[in-house]
């Protein structure tokens, strides 16, 4: 984990010397693939499996009005480094999806129950509803994003059974999936809303999305760096 990380950070050092929506040359070589090329939507799509009725703007994914419940990259991810940047209007309430299993809706619930949520909202607060929180299971330790309308630097890192957020250099999530055994309770005996889900059997592969909320948001430099683990490499 300590070799990820100090790639991770090499990486995002070397970013900052990037255009936006391209890999530096130091990226490349570390492996980071780009989800997005600024341009077109190549390799996205709806959660309704549709193309977006809203097109690329100044760079950027807007999955406002997309047509459907968040956008996605059409891929399955399970342990990755993502990068990102966003930005929000007054009012903003979205999130960022990852390992959403499955596109069909459970019944009665939107297709969201299927995934993890980090949460993205314009508050000043650090519950279970602000940004940086893993939405409705954990809080952030502080709410380190910068007001609507600024861009906001997020790494999310999905390692197995944990979940890491870092937002605008703050480290405000650190997620044992493990500690979640019961549906419908948090590890220190709290109850959330998931009554169907035990996070600790939560598929380890899903879909990344970013979701329509009503409110506008931006999306640009979307990064992922896959974690590959040695059993995987057959060593």
């Amino acid at each position: 984990m300590k070799t990820i990380i100090a790639i991770m950070m090499l990486s995002l050092c070397g970013a900052a010397l990037a255009a936006d929506n391209e890999l530096t040359a130091q990226e490349k070589e570390d492996g980071w693939l780009l989800l997005f090329d600024g341009k077109t939507l190549d390799g996205w799509m709806t959660s309704s499996r549709r193309a977006s009725r809203r097109p690329v703007e100044d760079g950027c994914i807007n999955p406002r009005k997309c047509g459907g419940y968040m956008m996605i990259h059409k891929e399955m991810w399970s342990d990755f480094v993502l990068s990102l940047d966003f930005a929000i209007e007054p009012g903003c309430n979205t999130g960022i999806f990852l390992r959403t299993f499955s596109l069909k809706r459970q019944r009665g619930k939107d297709v969201g129950y299927n995934g993890i949520e980090v949460a993205i909202d314009d508050t000043t607060g650090a519950g279970y509803h602000d940004t940086g929180a893993i939405y409705g299971l954990m809080k952030p330790t502080k709410n380190a994003m910068k007001p609507a309308g600024k861009w906001n630097h997020i790494v999310i890192t999905c390692d197995r059974n944990i979940i890491d957020v870092v937002l605008n250099g703050e480290q405000v999530i650190h997620m044992d999936l493990d500690e979640f055994a019961e549906p419908n309770m948090r590890p220190d005996g709290t109850k959330h809303k998931f009554t169907d889900q035990n996070y600790k059997d939560h598929p380890r592969s899903g879909y990344i999305g970013f979701q329509d909320h009503g409110s506008e948001c931006w999306f640009k430099n979307i990064k992922l760096l896959p974690i590959k683990h040695k059993e995987s490499e057959g060593s």
